[in-house]
């Protein structure tokens, strides 16, 4: 089974401040704001949630096919991933754009300022669904506007059974919208506030949801997570961590668990937990693509986290 995984492809530009911003920013004078941080600790990272979402799949032993547009500059990431042995087959590189760049400054208080350059992504209309062959699975993750409308509207065309996670890409979209986005799909997914954010657009619950699609899941941060269906709700509880490094990248990481729980055709209380642990794992490295584990490991990990294996 092979999951074609939509949406966008960044570089990710993480600085650090070593004091506060607020130490530097007077309330007083924000209407003629005019500052600069020294930033001497910076790392330049591969992201995007389709590269994030295919890094671990492929981690799992799971077949995923980015699908995603990206600039001229792409070549070291284009190296990367093959590297790591992830397929190429559905980017398309958009001249005279650059790949999506985010620029990521934390101060010591854990505050961001990020700005965000979207770039080619801005084009990832022109990647059709079409386009890839035998994929016998879906999932729109955040991208460009067109080309989330227009993927949702492909995968169900085709019937392809696929996954809707807005993400950050939520407020780009009004409650119409993301309700004919639940028309469309199989399976909904949100931290917890996008699904607050659905409901307030939709006036949907979670619960409400399922009467539409087949699951709703919702990452709760350290709560765990739960997983909605028409029958009941699962309680996903969160895998144990070593150490807390990054959070950046742990929901790509929890849907590449989804992905490759359903693609087996595992249960919910196992699929959730295979992602559950994914998150775990990744939050314990800086970076979104840093993470490595083999499968056996893997394993062990699972059953010592939760008391029982999976095939």
């Amino acid at each position: 089974m092979s999951a074609l995984i939509c949406g966008s492809f960044a570089f990710d530009t993480i600085m650090v401040f070593h004091d506060q911003f607020k130490n530097h920013i007077l309330p007083e004078q924000v209407h003629i704001l005019n500052v600069a941080f020294l930033v001497p600790d910076l790392r330049r990272e591969f992201g995007g949630c389709a590269g994030n979402i295919a890094y671990n799949l492929k981690l799992l032993g799971g077949e995923g096919k980015p699908m995603g547009t990206v600039g001229g500059d792409f070549g070291p990431y284009a190296e990367w991933m093959d590297q790591c042995g992830i397929s190429r087959d559905h980017l398309k590189v958009i001249d005279g754009q650059y790949t999506a760049q985010a620029y990521i400054t934390t101060d010591q208080d854990d505050n961001q300022i990020t700005a965000f350059h979207p770039g080619a992504m801005n084009f990832a209309h022109e990647n059709p669904v079409s386009d890839a062959k035998g994929c016998t699975l879906g999932l729109v993750s955040p991208d460009g506007r067109q080309g989330m409308i227009d993927h949702a509207a492909q995968f169900a065309e085709a019937g392809i059974p696929f996954i809707f996670d807005p993400g950050q890409g939520m407020p780009m979209f009004n409650g119409d919208d993301l309700l004919k986005f639940a028309e469309q799909a199989d399976y909904l997914a949100f931290n917890d506030y996008e699904a607050k954010l659905m409901e307030e657009r939709t006036g949907k619950t979670p619960r409400q949801l399922t009467e539409m699609v087949k699951a709703v899941i919702v990452t709760r941060g350290g709560k765990g997570s739960q997983i909605h269906t028409a029958k009941e709700t699962h309680e996903i509880p969160n895998a144990p961590v070593t150490g807390v490094q990054d959070p950046t990248g742990c929901g790509d990481a929890y849907r590449a668990g989804l992905l490759y729980g359903l693609m087996n055709d595992m249960d919910w209380p196992t699929t959730g937990r295979i992602a559950s642990l994914m998150g775990a794992i990744k939050v314990e490295t800086a970076g979104t693509q840093n993470h490595r584990f083999s499968q056996e490991a893997f394993q062990a990990r699972f059953k010592e986290a939760f008391g029982f294996s999976f095939d």
